[in-house]
């Protein structure tokens, strides 16, 4: 990543060193998760869909550890998988949007709360700024060579109240806090960057 583009990280030291954790990624390029993967101070296991390992990719993606899923069902095998990377103390990555879009956290999916919840792991909120801004001129799906991206790391907080319930209400709940946070430091991402608008 540092080779292709100038990233800039901010607040990586706020990512506890040790013990689970699930950076909660916003998505509006393709490069956001390689660009986490590249600058995170802890390796990152991500939640990627299933189309995504294709050809040379499969094995690639594999073996460095990413977690293949299919979301046109509810993935117990993925889910499993997931799990069992927090509970080995590992990070896990996951985009709570569920699929590229603005970038935003306007909707957030079930499952981050649903891996916080029942694991217990804090969530580090993560904004990538900058990768959507415009295409490469040589490679129409990546950002421009040498661009600057921005990586903000934000402070990990817990998604649960504290009562370890895993109720249908408690997840909404949790959902419900959860967004507040991630959109709360895209806010703070944004006006630390002076990427006022973009993504």
């Amino acid at each position: 990543m540092h080779g292709l583009f100038r990233p800039r990280v901010l607040g990586a030291w706020k990512v506890p060193a040790t013990g689970p954790v699930i950076f909660a990624v916003n998505h509006s390029h393709n490069i956001d998760g390689p660009m986490v993967m590249g600058v995170a101070p802890r390796p990152t296991h991500f939640l990627i869909k299933k189309e995504a390992f294709v050809g040379p990719l499969d094995p690639f993606l594999t073996g460095i550890g990413q977690l293949k899923v299919d979301r046109s069902s509810a993935d117990r095998a993925a889910v499993s998988q997931a799990l069992g990377v927090l509970e080995n103390g590992g990070v896990l990555g996951i985009f709570p949007e569920g699929t590229r879009g603005e970038g935003d956290f306007a909707s957030l999916r079930a499952g981050l709360a649903y891996f916080a919840v029942r694991s217990g792991a804090p969530i580090v909120p993560i904004a990538v700024l900058g990768s959507a801004e415009r295409p490469g001129r040589l490679i129409k799906a990546l950002p421009p060579l040498r661009s600057r991206i921005d990586v903000v790391f934000g402070d990990p907080f817990d998604a649960g109240d504290g009562s370890g319930r895993r109720t249908r209400r408690a997840l909404d709940e949790a959902t419900e806090r959860i967004q507040k946070q991630l959109t709360s430091h895209l806010e703070n991402a944004r006006r630390l960057t002076g990427r006022r608008g973009d993504t």
